[in-house]
């Protein structure tokens, strides 16, 4: 069988799991080797990445998915009834954040960064499916760690957590010391205009 021929098995392999899956399993079933699934997937990435095209390949870590274009979501949802996805709140942002940059970490490790209590927060992070335990640390009270799932990886349209954008490098950061003495210092020259 030629790789011309193989694209559509790969390709009818993704859209039947509708979940992402893993390269292995997609070289296993369609009997393709991992260099010959690498030139399918650049293959079908070259005919999803055409205008009249509303469907997309997602690489996440090691597995692949078809899903709609970002685009067409609105009317993907309206055609299924889908309810609206809620935003999530500042708080779980800063919680995601601390998370996919330091995981797998405890409840006490976020709260410990944030300095509020945050486990209403992890909780519902993981009912949305974006955060996942990953085992028990080997402290007292074997407390739990949670990781980011591959929910979160396509929520934020990630292929990998090394696509995640750098940290600001500490010189970059601003201190609350130099946003006082900023302030001070521009209300003093406002008095002396």
């Amino acid at each position: 069988m030629e790789l011309e021929d193989k694209v559509p098995v790969v390709e009818a392999i993704l859209f039947a799991g509708g979940e992402p899956v893993e390269a292995g399993r997609i070289c296993e079933s369609a009997g393709v080797v991992r260099e010959e699934l690498d030139e399918i997937v650049k293959a079908l990435d070259e005919k999803y990445s055409k205008a009249d095209s509303g469907i997309e390949l997602l690489r996440l870590n090691d597995s692949f998915q078809l899903a709609t274009k970002q685009e067409y979501a609105a009317s993907v949802k309206s055609a299924l009834e889908i309810k609206k996805n809620s935003q999530l709140s500042p708080a779980a942002l800063e919680t995601l954040t601390i998370i996919a940059y330091n995981q797998p970490v405890t409840k006490g490790f976020v709260e410990n960064v944030r300095g509020v209590d945050s486990s209403g927060v992890v909780n519902s992070l993981v009912e949305k499916d974006l955060l996942a335990e990953a085992g028990r640390l080997d402290l007292p009270g074997r407390p739990i760690a949670y990781k980011t799932t591959e929910n979160f990886l396509r929520a934020f349209r990630l292929s990998s957590l090394k696509d995640l954008p750098p940290l600001p490098e500490p010189t970059e950061q601003v201190t609350i010391d130099e946003i006082l003495e900023g302030t001070a210092e521009q209300a003093q020259d406002e008095e002396n205009e």
